[in-house]
């Protein structure tokens, strides 16, 4: 079962749905009291027929530049993880806080291993679309793994270490 986790814990009444289009048993619709996360072609479509508040969702092989005429009309942007060695998703999430300067809400989805949170939530994401038993686990436990001291900046402001302009502390 998937849950939704922020850094203030676990999401109860998360109105997203990922929207799939295919034969009747693989198509995923939302609901009356839900919203839709659309592929990136579809999302595209409605930004340009005018519409707001959208989701989005970004596959690893996907141009996120495509987004930058319509930042202004996504409310979350869902990055694909579809495995745990393809870390595409985390250039994507840099990209739409630092050169796009997107601030809504970008969330990670697909295999989200507790390991790779905290360096995802220094990449930008803000939320996280968690299946795996461990990390489900450990996220309700507040438990995260994590290095104290970083020397790149990133998409996440971080608190002066007191020293050197280059190191920081989480």
């Amino acid at each position: 079962m998937t849950q939704i986790w922020k850094t203030t814990g676990f999401v109860t009444d998360d109105p997203w749905v990922i929207e799939t289009e295919g034969s009747e048993t693989d198509e995923t619709q939302a609901g009356s009291n839900e919203r839709a996360i659309h592929g990136l072609t579809t999302f595209i479509e409605k930004a340009e027929a005018g519409e707001t508040g959208l989701g989005v969702l970004v596959n690893p092989a996907d141009d996120v530049a495509r987004l930058q005429p319509y930042l202004d009309r996504i409310a979350l942007v869902a990055v694909a993880f579809p495995a745990f060695n393809d870390g595409r998703a985390f250039s994507h999430a840099s990209l739409l806080r630092a050169r796009l300067k997107f601030d809504g809400e970008i969330r990670a989805i697909g295999d989200v291993l507790i390991d790779q949170v905290p360096l995802m939530l220094r990449c930008g994401i803000d939320s996280f679309a968690v299946t795996n038993p461990t990390a489900l686990k450990r996220l309700g436990e507040g438990r995260l793994p994590g290095i104290e001291q970083h020397y790149q900046p990133t998409a996440r402001p971080a608190p002066d270490a007191g020293s050197y302009s280059w190191r920081r502390v989480s």
